[in-house]
């Protein structure tokens, strides 16, 4: 998987968010900086751009302008950095048990639904 930058991911924790795909002018209104300032439009359409071509955002040209939505959800973007994650571990018994350690005791019975345990 492709490491995202921090406003990429920031502007798919926006796109994930939303109800709808956004238009990269209300992504820009979603990611506003605090400051007076803002994001500038090209910007935020540097970042859909990369998004899409990283293959983590469709971008729906049917419309004027043209809206951007997730490919995946949220869950299925955190499943596979947590899959890749373990890959790059020298011991994946041993990383699985130490994840499986901190895990909540409401994790761990999803887990055990999960594998079939309960």
């Amino acid at each position: 998987m492709q490491s995202l930058g921090e406003l990429e991911r920031t502007a798919l924790e926006q796109l994930w968010d939303a109800d709808e795909p956004l238009t990269p002018g209300a992504l820009r209104d979603r990611l506003g900086t605090g400051d007076d300032r803002g994001l500038a439009l090209t910007t935020v359409m540097t970042v859909l751009s990369r998004l899409e071509k990283k293959g983590f955002v469709a971008r729906d040209r049917s419309t004027r302008p043209a809206t951007y939505a997730p490919v995946h959800a949220r869950e299925e973007y955190v499943a596979e950095v947590m899959h890749d994650a373990l890959g790059t571990a020298g011991d994946r018994t041993e990383a699985l048990a130490r994840f499986v350690g901190r895990a909540s005791a409401d994790e761990t019975a999803a887990l055990r639904r999960l594998l079939g345990l309960d």
